[in-house]
């Protein structure tokens, strides 16, 4: 009797829903007749169910869920999650493009929970002023963070405007133009020796070749040959706490780059040196909040050749400058940036800093420092990872930027 009360009574709560359809129950001895209303099924969707297909998503409903599945973490279920991007690209260096994207985060021991992700980024670019440029760059991880190989490799040929060399030829000079064609191939590995601590070695092959100059730019040159070969081999101490090296949110990092170009591995004329010199700092003020500090110098022997040289400006430092409008065997330069995420995958930016080139430190002139600020927009395009887009200022200049990862 109690379940032939439950069954009716169940029975009674069909009946009151709109839009009824009859059932039959049947249990061994018990047969009960039921109404029951069907919840509404779009015609898509039950010719969808009929069919036995899934219902279709139109294109821009397909793009809107690929990005939004690109920021959570796959890399313990893939053995490398990728996601592409294309699109319109600009730099003061290269005008209009229009530019494809793939990056990448991957883990070499997907056992390893603590370690961040190791990182890869994979781009092409063609413009309308004739550039075109493919590439590839990254970090790996290995062995919990003990060790560590970092790579570029890339190719590009940009028409481009030269200045001369030194603070008063970028200044003053009107600018000569030519087409530069640079190959760069650059590797390093580390070792960890202590907590936070890395040794390591670099090796590097430069290949820059000018062509095309016009008037002014063969002038500027000096007497210089127009192209150069140049193979480095480098030494590296690092302390690094940062918690993810493409974007990070709190630590410190510290390197020093010590790279000797031998003269019979390239066609530089002599053996050269260079010392670089970066001190980074990160730190959370506040709910998606970042502060970050940037410190670089770069030193050259004498005599090293024009495409060698320190070049002020580009898409990391001193932001809005043409790269190598600034040129000089030194430079150094310092940037202070407020990163902050607004809302979801967007974020924004604000910087401001200085820079100076000089042929060496004892004719370091305060005078000559060069002022840099600007504002940015930041999106999201993997966890972590994000496509900038920079509006720098500086002395009487100013440019649009488009890139992946933060500057620094």
């Amino acid at each position: 009797m109690n379940r032939r009360s439950a069954l009716l009574l169940f029975a009674v709560c069909c009946v009151a829903a709109a839009k009824a359809q009859e059932q039959t129950y049947v249990n061994g001895t018990d047969t009960l007749h039921y109404v029951y209303a069907p919840l509404p099924v779009s015609h898509e969707a039950s010719d969808s169910v009929r069919l036995g297909r899934p219902k279709r998503r139109n294109i821009f409903r397909r793009i809107v869920d690929y990005f939004d599945s690109s920021t959570v973490d796959r890399t313990f279920e893939k053995k490398i999650d990728f996601t592409f991007a294309g699109g319109p690209s600009y730099s003061k260096n290269t005008s209009l493009g229009i530019g494809v994207l793939a990056s990448g985060l991957y883990r070499v021991d997907r056992t390893d929970s603590v370690t961040p992700p190791s990182d890869i980024s994979i781009f092409a670019n063609v413009s309308v002023t004739g550039v075109y440029s493919v590439g590839i760059s990254g970090n790996t991880i290995l062995d919990r963070n003990r060790r560590r190989i970092d790579y570029t490799l890339m190719f590009s040929s940009t028409p481009r405007d030269i200045w001369g060399i030194g603070y008063d030829d970028g200044r003053w000079n009107a600018a000569g133009d030519y087409i530069e064609k640079h190959y760069l191939v650059q590797g390093r590995y580390l070792q960890q020796l202590l907590p936070h601590f890395y040794i390591g070695g670099m090796l590097s092959f430069d290949h820059t070749q000018g062509k095309r100059f016009d008037r002014l730019a063969e002038s500027y040159l000096y007497g210089q040959k127009p192209g150069y070969t140049a193979t480095g081999i480098g030494a590296l101490l690092e302390y690094d706490t940062r918690d993810f090296i493409p974007n990070p949110y709190k630590g410190i990092y510290v390197s020093f780059q010590e790279t000797f170009f031998a003269k019979g591995l390239g066609n530089v004329g002599q053996s050269l040196w260079r010392s670089t010199v970066i001190v980074d700092g990160y730190r959370q003020l506040w709910k998606g909040g970042v502060l970050a500090a940037d410190l670089y110098a770069e030193f050259n022997s004498n005599g090293t050749p024009w495409p060698l040289l320190a070049r002020m400006g580009g898409s990391y430092r001193m932001r809005g400058y043409y790269q190598g409008r600034y040129t000089d065997n030194d430079m150094i330069t310092l940037q202070v940036e407020l990163r902050q995420r607004i809302w979801r995958r967007i974020g924004c930016t604000v910087w401001a800093g200085a820079g100076n080139v000089f042929p060496e430190l004892a004719r370091f002139d305060w005078s000559q420092t060069l002022p840099n600020y600007g504002v940015g927009l930041r999106w999201e395009l993997k966890k972590r990872v994000n496509v900038r887009i920079d509006y720098g200022f500086g002395r009487k200049t100013s440019g649009f930027l488009l890139n992946v990862n933060e500057a620094f």
